[in-house]
């Protein structure tokens, strides 16, 4: 359920590609710093975006070069580490290690042998990240439990099933006590949440039908999905997460996170939705662009 917030990579200016790249890497530092190595495996483009998106700083961004394990010899670009990435790196290891368990109890032996390894592995960077930020950690157990359950028996609506998501994302944006930015950035992050689960369910429509697993798209439309339905409603999603974050005041990462919602979003939606996403296995030029 993770990767879909990304840029459309070919219609990014180099200079704000390589800020994306500075911001990918510092998130990856922060993960390190804030909840051990092991953490440093649950970086994801979603919570990239988010730190993006809570970044309260002003000027021009200005990374610095560090090294790390996979880059031991040539220093890459890397944003320093700040509140916020700190923040986006305790929450994608709780979100994290609460997927990994939900996919322990969902999956085949094999691949729940590999999520209980991979979460006994997280264990010291979850424990510390929950400690750290004890009622996100709550938020995420109440919204996934309830999730669980509408899974459970097999509910046949997409709003309930995408709210739970939905209100876990919301709640990653801590106050700022100003309500013209807290509201729009809920709202913001609700939507994408419930845009996210949506893509999701899209994306393993196929794969869930041949192995008998419960997909929210499939028990909507009783084994017939209208997908044209489902590619309207994410569209409506994403066009009230615009419309939020045409109210927040602009930062410095203006042109990446329009790039991500106007352009990257919509890129995806429609792989997503005609089963062509499959992780974006082939858009991951990130990791192949020298800086």
């Amino acid at each position: 359920m993770f990767g879909y917030v990304r840029p459309l990579w070919e219609e990014l200016k180099v200079r704000d590609w390589e800020a994306y790249q500075a911001a990918y890497c510092g998130l990856c530092h922060a993960l390190k710093e804030q909840c051990g190595t092991a953490a440093r495996f649950v970086l994801n483009y979603d919570f990239v975006f988010l730190a993006l998106l809570l970044d309260d700083g002003t000027g021009p961004i200005i990374p610095c070069k560090r090294r790390c394990g996979a880059h031991p010899f040539r220093p890459r670009h890397a944003v320093s580490e700040n509140e916020r990435a700190a923040l986006c790196a305790r929450e994608s290891v709780i979100l994290t290690s609460y997927k990994l368990a939900d996919d322990a109890a969902d999956e085949g032996f094999g691949k729940a042998v590999k999520s209980r390894l991979a979460r006994c592995w997280l264990r010291r960077g979850y424990r510390k990240a929950r400690a750290a930020l004890p009622e996100f950690d709550e938020t995420v157990k109440s919204c996934l439990d309830a999730l669980k359950e509408l899974e459970k028996e097999k509910n046949p609506s997409l709003d309930r099933t995408a709210d739970a998501f939905a209100r876990l994302l919301a709640a990653a944006a801590p106050g700022t006590g100003d309500e013209t930015v807290d509201r729009p950035r809920a709202q913001l992050l609700y939507q994408l949440g419930r845009w996210i689960y949506l893509a999701d369910a899209a994306d393993d429509l196929a794969e869930d039908r041949e192995k008998g697993r419960y997909n929210p798209i499939d028990a909507r439309f009783a084994g017939r999905p209208d997908l044209d339905y489902v590619d309207v409603t994410m569209s409506h999603s994403l066009a009230l997460a615009q419309s939020a974050f045409q109210l927040l005041p602009p930062n410095r990462w203006q042109a990446v996170l329009e790039n991500i919602l106007y352009l990257g979003l919509p890129q995806v939606q429609k792989r997503a939705v005609a089963g062509t996403w499959h992780g974006g296995r082939e858009s991951r030029q990130i990791h192949e662009r020298p800086l």
